[in-house]
């Protein structure tokens, strides 16, 4: 498997107090630092007027940018610091430049109304309900539909938690993630955003992500092995990521992937 940083010293998927993170940016800096990271890059979730509970707001992104930047200042021969933003598909760019974006659904669309992906089950539930009628495969589809795109929609560099809409879904609970008609979409999802490239011309960063292990959802990383072999065939670059939220857990679940 080709990792990117495969002895699990870098995390590019960091989130601070300036959206739905617990710790400021030179607090994670010096875990990482404590870590024998060797880079650590921020990522923010980007203003979003449906996401305001994890998003920062307008006023704080000037903020969280000084404050990542006085960090790479202040810790600079010890490890690399880089500033970078979590955009959601359906947000906007604020206009700033960045080290790198990643690109994310977080919510799918049925016709005017959000549907939340990831909040929590019972909202997700809800909106499959209301909006979908129920039907799960019609919710995936609209998922995948999000991220066969998202590259060219948000500009990213690296592609967030590619396989999201699995976070509740432990033991096949709403859907069974073996069926022929999900690995379908999945695939064709990937296949779509490997023929894609970054602002830069590069291809796409597929990123293993341990989040929702380190929340409990899962027992698993995103995306699931089935992917991550497809990833490999296709030669996508993958990067493993923790999507941080908390400092306590910058490198949870990265032992398993460790060369």
């Amino acid at each position: 498997m080709k990792i990117l940083n495969p002895q699990g010293d870098a995390n590019l998927h960091t989130h601070t107090c300036f959206c739905d993170g617990k710790d400021t940016p030179d607090e994670l800096v010096q875990a990482a630092i404590l870590l024998g990271f060797r880079t650590i890059g921020f990522s923010g979730h980007e203003y979003a007027p449906h996401d305001l509970d994890a998003c920062m707001a307008k006023d704080d992104v000037p903020k969280y940018r000084a404050a990542v930047l006085a960090a790479r200042e202040k810790y600079a021969g010890q490890i690399d610091v880089r500033l970078g933003i979590e955009r959601d598909y359906y947000g906007e760019s604020d206009g700033y430049d960045y080290d790198y974006v990643i690109g994310s659904v977080h919510y799918v669309k049925a016709g005017d109304v959000l549907v939340p992906v990831d909040n929590t089950p019972e909202q997700m539930e809800q909106g499959v309900r209301d909006c979908f009628g129920g039907d799960f495969k019609a919710y995936v589809a609209a998922y995948y539909d999000c991220v066969a795109d998202v590259v060219d929609r948000t500009g990213a560099d690296i592609v967030g938690h590619f396989d999201l809409v699995t976070k509740f879904n432990e033991g096949n609970r709403y859907f069974d993630e073996h069926a022929a008609w999900y690995k379908k979409l999945a695939l064709h999802a990937l296949a779509r955003v490997s023929q894609l490239r970054t602002p830069s011309g590069a291809r796409p960063l597929i990123e293993i992500n341990t989040g929702a292990m380190a929340k409990g959802y899962r027992t698993r990383p995103y995306p699931d092995a089935f992917i991550r072999d497809e990833v490999e065939r296709l030669g996508l670059p993958m990067l493993l990521s923790s999507d941080c939220h908390d400092k306590r857990k910058l490198d949870y679940g990265f032992a398993k992937f460790k060369e």
